[in-house]
């Protein structure tokens, strides 16, 4: 991106100066970010056993609220089923409890069914979103790699997913995303990516993928002629027949940038906002470049 948002005021900023008189009582409460208070309840403890069924099959052994709560405090640290295991079984050591800690396998099975909390982020302000969408590319590993890896094998075509993601700019949050094969569009990841806000949108950015017709016809039934829509047209745009007597807005931003630069019209048009989302980077290294598989295994 040639003209990024922050570009006037980078190498500016005046360093940050703090001020702390009462350095026990800040070391104090940096110290308890980091401490871990687990209460548990008699009754949860009391419901710990699944109730015995009189129908046939195995009996279960542990109800569905102890599930819960070991994949809830997985949700919550962000780890894996065995980790989530270990963790239950300390905790089960530290606070003196007679239970049995259900395994990683049985977590894992039993999850299905059951109302657990979402890891994916929502909006949670009330006004208009600003959203910006970006996509990138995930490597798959699964069966193939693991073949390759283990046996030296030669493996078929390397598979790729494509996850997109929209960022509202106006909370800083993730409001949609969605992960599709790598021969689907962004333009035909659109739709899905809107079904997921709720709310009206006010502004919407996007880079060239997006730039067609079918993409500002899909903004304009969504959320009406409201929708402020920026994308950068390519370098051949040519402005449409008729923009001599009802010009639209692409056809204003092709005559802007003939006029004034690319790079003037993307701080006029606030299409430099999108580096704020452009920043797959950082995705990449919280989620990592790949996507495990699954591998199946034959005796």
């Amino acid at each position: 991106m040639p003209h990024t948002f922050n570009a006037d005021r980078r190498d500016k900023i005046a360093k940050q100066k703090y001020q702390v008189t009462n350095w026990p009582a800040y070391n104090e409460s940096l110290r308890q970010r980091g401490d871990l208070t687990i209460w548990v309840k008699d009754e949860a403890l009391s419901l710990w056993t699944a109730r015995r069924r009189t129908s046939r099959g195995g009996q279960p052994k542990y109800s569905d609220l102890a599930i819960t709560l070991c994949l809830t405090l997985r949700v919550v640290y962000g780890l894996a089923l065995r980790q989530t295991q270990g963790l239950m079984r300390s905790v089960a050591a530290l606070m003196g409890f007679d239970i049995a800690v259900p395994d990683f396998s049985t977590l894992s099975r039993r999850s299905k069914g059951l109302a657990l909390p979402s890891t994916k982020s929502r909006a949670t302000t009330s006004g208009p979103v600003h959203l910006v969408v970006d996509s990138t590319g995930l490597k798959v590993f699964g069966e193939g790699e693991w073949l390759e890896n283990k046996h030296k094998t030669k493996t078929k075509r390397k598979r790729w997913r494509k996850l997109h993601l929209g960022l509202n700019l106006v909370s800083g949050e993730i409001v949609c995303s969605d992960l599709t094969v790598d021969d689907v569009g962004d333009p035909t990841a659109l739709p899905g990516l809107l079904d997921q806000i709720g709310g009206p949108v006010e502004k919407f950015i996007a880079d060239g993928a997006y730039d067609g017709t079918p993409t500002r016809d899909l903004l304009a039934t969504r959320f009406g002629e409201i929708v402020e829509v920026i994308i950068p047209p390519p370098q051949t745009a040519v402005a449409s027949p008729q923009s001599v007597l009802v010009p639209s807005v692409r056809d204003r931003h092709i005559a802007e940038i003939q006029t004034k630069g690319r790079m003037a019209w993307q701080k006029s048009a606030g299409d430099n906002k999108r580096s704020r989302a452009d920043q797959m980077g950082r995705w990449k290294a919280v989620i990592g470049g790949r996507v495990a598989g699954i591998r199946f295994c034959t005796r």
